[in-house]
């Protein structure tokens, strides 16, 4: 390796991908969270109440018809007094919601409802207005809703977050040349302001730790080989290049782990028993 040569050790597609990867994810649970407090449960509520309306005007008609005597005028008198049983928090209805709703207009149909089979009427109603046929066994409360828009928030900040950090590592590197290195932040290092070169996480995780103390100040620098350079092969590795130009002229104190394969001993020589 030709130590005037610059090593120059960008952001690793690894990192950018896996990056880009949380600030799409955390973005989709963000909108996904949003259009679920804003619309989606006051939508489900208004789906939940029209279903058990339906129940409702089934048990009525049942109850008025006992005898068999009820008639479809009566019924469509006592069906047009009638309204959705909504409750009284607009805050987990939807915003568009007109109060009072009175029945659909399938439940004042005498004939329609004669053979009490509500459910089938419902099944009709929902496809008609593009509504689940199934709805929430529950109707969603006004803390439910809330929680939404809590976790929306958190979602977003965890985004922002990630956007933040992808952007800002983009516009950084690592770099070494024949006199110093040069951090992430853009701080330049003499090699000669080394003073402890931290491997133990090096071979394992591709982190090292450097501190320093001289003329370029106080403090510790963190390689992290994976985000920076990597070490790919087919691009040389330049993380391992990196840390070959920093140990070549590094006389601090060396930090790493020990071999744990015992030395062989001398022929003719048993080993000794743990």
């Amino acid at each position: 390796m030709n130590d005037s040569e610059l090593i120059v050790c960008k952001p690793t597609p690894w990192f950018l991908f896996r990056a880009l990867v949380m600030v799409v994810m955390f973005g989709v649970f963000a909108v996904l969270f949003f259009l679920d407090g804003f619309t989606g449960y006051r939508k489900k509520n208004e789906v939940f109440y029209l279903y058990r309306t339906f129940q409702v005007a089934n048990e009525e008609f049942s109850r008025m018809n006992a005898e068999g005597t009820l008639t479809p005028e009566a019924w469509q008198l006592h069906a047009d007094k009638q309204s959705v049983a909504f409750p009284n928090d607009p805050a987990i209805l939807p915003a568009n919601l007109k109060l009072p709703m009175p029945w659909p207009d399938i439940l004042h149909d005498y004939k329609r409802m004669k053979p009490l089979q509500w459910n089938l009427l419902w099944r009709e109603y929902s496809k008609d207005c593009g509504l689940d046929a199934a709805p929430h066994e529950e109707p969603y409360d006004a803390r439910k809703i809330r929680e939404q828009w809590v976790v929306c928030w958190v979602c977003l900040a965890l985004a922002s977050g990630a956007a933040f950090i992808l952007v800002r590592t983009l516009r950084r590197s690592i770099t070494a040349d024949d006199k110093a290195i040069t951090t992430p932040q853009g701080r330049r290092v003499p090699y000669a302001d080394l003073t402890t070169l931290d491997l133990r996480k090096w071979e394992t995780k591709g982190l090292a730790f450097i501190d320093y103390d001289g003329s370029s100040g106080k403090g510790r620098i963190r390689i992290d080989g994976l985000t920076y350079g990597g070490f790919k092969t087919e691009n040389q590795e330049p993380a391992e290049r990196l840390m070959r130009r920093i140990r070549a002229h590094f006389a601090g104190e060396l930090i790493e782990y020990a071999s744990l394969t015992d030395p062989e001993p001398p022929a003719g020589e048993e080993p000794e028993n743990p």
